[in-house]
C-alpha cells in the first residue's frame, strides 16, 4: 500500500473541477492505497471523502507565493508521500521527491495580448518558463488534457513524448436544474469563464451588439466571477453605451445548466483553451456551441460546434446569427453535440490517472 498525495490548493475553481472530479471518481476505484487530499483552509470543508482510504489534509500555501516554495516543500517532505500528483505546474521548485504533474495548457507563455504591464508580464512569463522547464523534466509523468496541449508541451521544453499521457476531461452530470426565472421566454446567449484578454469577451460582446440591429431583444449573458478584469469590462460595456450583456457572476452548477438549456447558443470566443469545458457543459444540456476555431477547440469539439475566426467580430457575428437564424442547423449542432460530448467520461480519466499513478510509483 502507497501513501499519494494530491494537491488539490483551488479545488472549489474552475480548473479546480478536474482535481474534484478526480478524487470523487479515484474513490470508486482505489480501495487499497492511501490518498491525501491537499486543500487551503477556506476549502477544507468542499469535498468530502466516503472512501475511508482518502483524507482531506489543510495545505495553506497559495500559488505564486514563497509560502508555497518553502513551506509546502517542508510540509510535503514532513508528509512523506511515495507520490505527488501535482495538478498545476505551480509547486515547490525544491521539491525532488517522485511526483507526476497535471499540464492543461501554455496559455501564460503564448498570450500576447494581456493588460498587464509589458515589463511585468515578460518577467511572468519568465518566471512561469523557468518552472515549468523544471516540473516537465523533473516529473515522472506529465498529463496533458488535449492532445494539442501535449503537442505544445513537447515542442516547447523537447521532452520525451512518451513522458505525456492524454486524458481527456470528462462532464460534470447535473441531475436537476434551478430556472433562473429572469430569462425565462427570453432569447440570450450564454459564455462562462473568467475575463482575461485572451477569453475574447469584447470581442464576443461587439458581435453581439451588432446582432442588436437584426434582433433587438436578444441578450448576453456572461456567468464568472465579478474580479477586477470583469468590473473592467463591465466598465467598458457602460462606457460604449452597449446595451443588452448581463454580468451574473459565479452562478450555481444547477443555475449554469438551466442557462445553457434554455439559450439560443453556447459562444466560446476564447482564442486559447487547454480543453474547453464548459462548452462541452452546454453541449450536455442540448444547446448548440459556437466556437473559435483556434488551439485545441476542433479536437475537443469536433464536426459538433460552428467554427469562427476569433479575431474577427464580423466573421464571429456571422456565425453566431447562422446557427440562431437557422433551426435546422441549430438542431444539426444539438445532435452532433450530444454524440460528441458522450466521448467523454471522467471515470474514464481517473482510471487512465490511476494507471499512471501505478506505474510511477512501481518504476
Amino acid at each position: 500500500m502507497s501513501v499519494i498525495a494530491i494537491d488539490a490548493r483551488k479545488i472549489k475553481s474552475s480548473t479546480g473541477r478536474y482535481v474534484f472530479e478526480l478524487v470523487q471518481h479515484l474513490e470508486q476505484i482505489d480501495k487499497t492505497n492511501t490518498y491525501k487530499v491537499l486543500v487551503l483552509a477556506n476549502e477544507a470543508d468542499y469535498y468530502k471523502p466516503k472512501n475511508p482510504n482518502f483524507e482531506v489534509v489543510v495545505a495553506d500555501f497559495k500559488h505564486y507565493t514563497f509560502a508555497e516554495q518553502l513551506g509546502f516543500n517542508r510540509f510535503l517532505r514532513d508528509l512523506k508521500p511515495d507520490l505527488v500528483h501535482f495538478y498545476m505546474p505551480q509547486q515547490p521548485l525544491l521539491y525532488n521527491r517522485p511526483a507526476i504533474t497535471t499540464v492543461h495548457d501554455l496559455n501564460l507563455l503564448r498570450v500576447t495580448e494581456n493588460d498587464m504591464n509589458p515589463v511585468e508580464l515578460a518577467i511572468k512569463k519568465s518566471i512561469f518558463a523557468f518552472l515549468l522547464r523544471h516540473v516537465v523534466h523533473r516529473s515522472k509523468h506529465i498529463i496533458t488534457p488535449t492532445r494539442f496541449t501535449k503537442d505544445d508541451l513537447v515542442a516547447w521544453s523537447h521532452i520525451d513524448p512518451a513522458k505525456v499521457t492524454v486524458t481527456y476531461l470528462g462532464v460534470y452530470e447535473i441531475e436537476k436544474t434551478k430556472p433562473v426565472k429572469k430569462y425565462e421566454g427570453v432569447p440570450y446567449l450564454t459564455y462562462l469563464g473568467r475575463a482575461e484578454p485572451y477569453k475574447n469577451n469584447r470581442r464576443m460582446i461587439e458581435a453581439h451588439q451588432k446582432l442588436l440591429r437584426t434582433k433587438p431583444e436578444l441578450r448576453l449573458v456572461i456567468m464568472g466571477a465579478i474580479d477586477e478584469l470583469r468590473r473592467a469590462d463591465i466598465d467598458w460595456v457602460k462606457e460604449k453605451g452597449y446595451k443588452n450583456v448581463d454580468f451574473l457572476g459565479w452562478t450555481s452548477d444547477e443555475e449554469a445548466a438551466w442557462l445553457y438549456k434554455h439559450s439560443l447558443a453556447y459562444v466560446g470566443p476564447s482564442y486559447m483553451e487547454g480543453f474547453g469545458l464548459p462548452a462541452l457543459e452546454a453541449m450536455k444540456q442540448k444547446t448548440p456551441v459556437i466556437s473559435a476555431d483556434t488551439t485545441c477547440s476542433p479536437e475537443v469539439f469536433g464536426d459538433a460546434a460552428e467554427y469562427f475566426n476569433p479575431f474577427d467580430v464580423e466573421n464571429m457575428t456571422a456565425a453566431i446569427d447562422r446557427v440562431i437564424s437557422d433551426p435546422s442547423r441549430r438542431n444539426e449542432l444539438i445532435k452532433r453535440g450530444a454524440a460528441q460530448v458522450a466521448r467523454y467520461s471522467w471515470r474514464r480519466m481517473a482510471e487512465q490517472t490511476h494507471e499512471i499513478y501505478t506505474k510511477a510509483l512501481t518504476d
